[in-house]
């Protein structure tokens, strides 16, 4: 998809994907982004464990939920009325408590716990111990199946919130993904947003390789939901595209599929399955700061 060309967030609803957004603002986003992708990098290198190639294919998306498009407060971690955000591909946790650090759920040094023994910040989001972790997930497909679940009491109360939830494109070879779709259609969950980290790869290889998911907006819109797909790490596009989704008054639950590259923003992690749960050594973790530092 072009920069200029158009996308269709519901069957009678066009938006342009022309600039809107303040430069300044994508320049403070794509900073904190490089900073979580800094910080995903150690994380995972000190804990010599943890899942690097889709935490980085997932940074963007989370750095413009976190920093500019969800309602939420560290102060008040458990506001009845913020945003909530589900991390259905739940193995990559870096980047998610990369984002509530810089956030201020918890301090910056908490990092270094990561997937130590005792520590809060387990390899997998665990909500009763962590501050800003809205669900506990793991077991892929669970992640949407949940959203699904606080979406729907949030439209039973009448409450304002919208319900993100990030799911990855292996884990939709999972039934449960399926059972959800067909759930969230039935009871008109039009405050559900969900995304899929398109990155194309999995444990395995390539994910066309191991069980196609390809024509996949075609599949969620056969399920009843509003679906299109976007660059998955361009700001101006994940920002609107957010936008018109939470405009979008129909019943209909929304997935957006985002082209992202496994291994985003270190050259030779870049594209390669082996990234997907092998963390660096420390010459490559050297490297990768390197690359990380002159972005």
């Amino acid at each position: 998809m072009t920069d200029m060309q158009k996308y269709t967030p519901s069957g009678n609803e066009t938006v342009s994907r022309e600039p809107k957004w303040d430069p300044g603002e994508i320049q403070r986003l794509q900073e904190r982004a490089l900073q979580i992708r800094r910080d995903i990098l150690t994380m995972v290198h000190g804990a010599n464990s943890g899942h690097v190639g889709g935490s980085l294919s997932a940074t963007d998306i989370v750095t413009a939920l976190y920093f500019q498009a969800m309602r939420h407060d560290p102060g008040r971690p458990r506001d009845p009325d913020r945003d909530r955000f589900v991390l259905s591909k739940g193995h990559c946790t870096p980047v998610l408590y990369a984002a509530l650090a810089q956030s201020g759920y918890f301090p910056q040094s908490d990092l270094e716990s990561f997937r130590r023994l005792g520590s809060h910040l387990q390899g997998h989001p665990y909500s009763a111990k962590t501050p800003g972790v809205d669900a506990s997930t793991g077991t892929l497909g669970l992640g949407l199946s949940t959203a699904c679940g606080i979406a729907l009491a949030g439209k039973i109360r009448s409450a304002e919130y919208h319900v993100f939830v990030l799911c990855g494109d292996g884990e939709q070879q999972e039934g449960q993904i399926w059972e959800a779709a067909m759930f969230a259609h039935k009871y008109k969950l039009g405050n559900l947003i969900a995304f899929t980290d398109r990155n194309r790869l999995q444990t395995d290889g390539n994910t066309e390789d191991v069980m196609p998911l390809d024509p996949l907006v075609d599949k969620w819109r056969a399920f009843g939901w509003s679906s299109w797909e976007i660059d998955g790490h361009d700001y101006s596009t994940i920002l609107s595209s957010i936008e018109a989704a939470k405009r979008n008054e129909n019943d209909k639950p929304k997935m957006i599929i985002l082209n992202t590259v496994k291994g985003k923003g270190v050259p030779f992690m870049e594209g390669g399955a082996e990234w997907h749960g092998t963390p660096p050594n420390t010459e490559q973790y050297q490297r990768a700061m390197e690359a990380l530092t002159h972005a």
